[in-house]
């Protein structure tokens, strides 16, 4: 059996990810920064299935490159890779947001996607078939105020997402791109560092999306006959639609 290798599994959509395929018995392979977090998930989830739980930035070139080769054998054969560890880091402007921030967001976004994915698809390739599930958004087509670079990202993870599909045309590898909006995990709190009460105000008055909400579409596109590829989803609560256009009156 293959084994679902999922990034950013400590917290929202990764965690909601690992319960789910681990609630239909697939081998997990859990990756996340928060040694604690991950440690507590991977404790509880190996009483229902076989787990394995890495301490990775997926920032860290080195240390993503060596995973393939670090895999217990049981989980060596990589079926199913959920690039989900991303994260919003403030809603500046872009003449007054933080360069470091933007660069913290190319760095795990972008690179974090590119570095997951290459290291990967070698394994799927040799075996003949696989499915790599990117985390995008919503803005990667749609922009707001002070998305600026954070869209930007995710419009890579878009237009990544279809190149791969022309590369391995023939190749037996799926590859989705699921675009959530409005979903209520711990984004907001991370993207104001911290500030809880900030953060809830952003799903004040309307029923966000929930990481279980996501999890359940990322199990969907996998569980598909093979054959079959969503290409891209994407999906807003029922409370968000698009805006009019802005327009500045002086």
């Amino acid at each position: 059996m293959n084994s679902v290798l999922i990034t950013g599994a400590s917290s929202g959509f990764g965690e909601a990810c690992a319960r789910k395929f681990a609630a239909q018995g697939l081998r997990l392979v859990l990756c996340a920064r928060r040694a604690d977090r991950l440690s507590a998930l991977a404790d509880e989830l190996s009483q229902i299935t076989e787990v394995h739980s890495v301490i990775l930035d997926v920032r860290d070139r080195e240390a993503v490159f060596a995973l393939p080769a670090s895999l217990p054998a049981a989980f060596a054969d990589v079926g199913i890779l959920v690039n989900n560890a991303g994260l919003a880091l403030g809603l500046g402007g872009a003449d007054v947001a933080s360069v470091d921030d933007w660069e913290a967001m190319v760095d795990t976004n972008i690179k974090g996607v590119m570095y997951l994915t290459q290291a990967m698809l070698p394994g799927m390739v040799a075996r003949g078939g696989g499915h790599v599930v990117n985390i995008g958004s919503v803005a990667a087509s749609w922009p707001y105020p002070g998305g600026n670079v954070y869209g930007g990202t995710k419009a890579f993870v878009q237009q990544f997402s279809r190149n791969l599909r022309a590369d391995l045309l023939g190749k037996s590898i799926r590859v989705s791109n699921i675009e959530p909006g409005m979903c209520e995990t711990e984004f907001s709190v991370v993207r104001f560092n911290g500030d809880e009460d900030r953060a809830k105000q952003v799903y004040s008055g309307m029923q966000p999306l929930t990481g279980t909400d996501i999890a359940e579409i990322v199990y969907w596109v996998t569980a598909l006959p093979p054959h079959i590829n969503v290409n891209q989803l994407e999906v807003m609560p029922t409370a968000q639609a698009w805006g009019p256009f802005a327009v500045h009156r002086v």
